[in-house]
């Protein structure tokens, strides 16, 4: 066998055997059991860092406004995610309706504030996720989807036995409950978590949330115990492992230079970290005058210093896949 039949079987792809982490939960029955757990949380939910109580069994909803059921807005492939996601194919996101933030800038508020979309049973989103695999999509991407953990271990469960093997990706604004991340351990493959604030001020003050920066870092620190550093298979594609994303905010509003810090000292100088470039005004924006207006390139240039300085140097950059392309007959 030459080298590119090689490459093209996946004999020589360190990801060629990798089995995602909820196969071997659904095979011990733990799966099952770890489904169970999460829907009797419902019933007092503490699913989320706002730790609301609510029994979202009832008509009363807390604060992420969603029921029993999860809500879709939309999904499908992706070219637009990190580059070890997007790979060639795209990443296969799937868009949940409603947010545990408030983001007053949020460039997606008709999905995170309103209840535009469809609910869905897990049958319905399993289906969703084996149509993204057939559809030749790298990843499962989960994109706000903190307040419906139970719905998607259900669905996982549906659509591994179906013929589910694509590595499932938390996509989550980072305000999440250490009592859900134990449910998702050996379920979720890559954490992708938001690192927005590093003062509770501005955690408040922009995102209408009580101690973001707390319950952030307890959060990051555990998908990193959960998945370790982010692990690449051939052509740089994610199989396992933490990413995180920080949108630098003018006027130093994000707190850059504490967050990266904190991931260099705290977390690991090799964590994958994606400092984002593309904030603009949106949906509330023009309320808050240091808000207003776009970054400068000097703003993200010294983001990009502080990174380096602080000791991480795997930074997301955007490339061209053309040897892949080619390699895919696309």
């Amino acid at each position: 066998m030459n080298a590119q039949s090689k490459r093209r079987t996946g004999r020589d792809d360190p990801a060629a055997n990798f089995l995602p982490a909820y196969l071997g939960l659904l095979a011990s029955g733990e799966l099952a059991n770890r489904i169970r757990q999460a829907y009797q949380q419902l019933s007092a939910c503490m699913l989320c860092a706002w730790e609301c109580g609510v029994d979202r069994s009832s008509t009363r909803l807390g604060a992420c406004r969603t029921g029993m059921r999860a809500r879709v807005s939309s999904y499908g492939p992706h070219l637009g995610e990190e580059d070890p996601l997007r790979g060639w194919r795209g990443s296969g996101t799937i868009f949940f309706t409603r947010c545990n933030l408030r983001c007053q800038y949020c460039q997606n508020h008709e999905i995170s504030q309103t209840d535009r979309g469809e609910e869905v049973e897990p049958q319905e989103l399993a289906a969703v996720m084996l149509e993204l695999q057939a559809a030749g999509c790298h990843n499962i991407n989960f994109v706000s989807p903190s307040h419906v953990v139970p719905q998607i271990l259900a669905a996982v469960s549906i659509a591994a036995q179906a013929g589910l093997r694509l590595p499932l990706v938390y996509n989550t604004g980072g305000y999440d409950a250490l009592q859900a991340l134990a449910l998702l351990e050996g379920v979720i493959d890559i954490y992708m978590p938001d690192m927005k604030y590093a003062d509770p001020e501005a955690g408040k003050r922009y995102s209408k949330v009580p101690d973001y920066p707390q319950a952030n870092q307890a959060a990051v620190k555990e998908m990193h115990r959960q998945v370790g550093d982010l692990q690449l298979g051939q052509h740089g594609l994610a199989i396992r492992g933490l990413l995180v994303r920080h949108l630098v905010l003018p006027n130093s509003l994000a707190g850059t230079e504490a967050v990266v810090h904190f991931l260099a000292e705290e977390i690991s100088t090799n964590t994958y970290l994606n400092l984002m470039d593309q904030y603009r005004p949106a949906y509330q924006a023009a309320r808050y005058p240091a808000l207003n207006r776009r970054i400068t390139a000097a703003e993200y240039r010294q983001a990009l210093q502080l990174a380096r300085a602080a000791g991480l140097h795997r930074l997301d950059e955007r490339r061209a896949w053309p040897g892949v392309i080619r390699e895919a007959g696309l």
